[in-house]
């Protein structure tokens, strides 16, 4: 099936459609500082919470856990990181704020210009990890136009799990083959491709920090530097 047959575009959200970096960083710092551990790099706690994400996504998609939303996975997530780092109790209310972090995050430059140009010919929507509340949310905080929501907590499976992109596809009542996944992390794509959807490829060197070799390795549907990139090869 041609590009042009395409109805709708699904977005890969952390790392694709926001810097979950720079905005776990600016809210992890005067958190850090509040429970006297200012000497701590608020990048680098940032990068430690996001890497027990997949871990602890794995535990469900393995089946060792029932399905379980990504605030439960963060927060336990981010106990972790705390007792590594050796700090010792902290409050509840400063806990709940600080791992709601995720719903606040800032979308990357280009990213609302290139949705909105997106939006006006085709239907836009997250295919997140995320659930509900967290995806709402950081449409609000961000503005980011979604025509709908998808995500984990509707198809109870996380990506790459196939169920996630199937049971999403069939929530907009089409085939695999008038979706496109967008995403900036190939793994991803090549789930969604070997369930039949589409894909874009967006390079984001930035979002571990300094600047990354990020060229395509294989050969996607479409490659593309940023969202503007996008929104013109897709006739917007």
């Amino acid at each position: 099936m041609p590009i042009t047959e395409i109805k709708a575009l699904v977005f890969d959200v952390f790392g694709t459609v926001v810097d979950w970096r720079s905005g776990i960083a600016r809210e992890a710092a005067p958190f850090l500082a509040r429970i006297g551990r200012g000497d701590v790099d608020p990048h680098a706690f940032a990068d430690a919470w996001r890497a027990l994400y997949m871990p602890a996504m794995e535990e469900v998609r393995s089946g060792r856990r029932a399905f379980t939303r990504l605030d439960v996975l963060h927060r336990e997530n981010l106990e972790a990181v705390l007792r590594g780092l050796g700090i010792g109790p902290v409050d509840e209310a400063s806990l709940t704020a600080l791992n709601t972090a995720w719903h606040r995050l800032d979308p990357w430059p280009d990213a609302v210009a290139g949705l909105h140009r997106l939006k006006a010919r085709y239907m836009i929507a997250p295919l997140s990890n995320g659930h509900i509340a967290l995806i709402a949310n950081m449409a609000k905080c961000a503005g980011l136009p979604w025509d709908a929501i998808l995500e984990a907590e509707i198809a109870r499976a996380y990506k790459p799990a196939p169920e996630a992109y199937l049971r999403s596809v069939e929530a907009l009542a089409m085939i695999p083959a008038q979706v496109c996944m967008v995403a900036a992390h190939e793994g991803d794509l090549a789930a969604a491709a070997a369930c039949g959807l589409r894909t874009a490829y967006v390079m984001r060197p930035l979002e571990y920090g300094a600047a990354r070799d990020v060229a395509a390795t294989r050969a996607w549907d479409v490659a593309v530097g940023d969202f503007g990139e996008l929104a013109g090869r897709f006739g917007c």
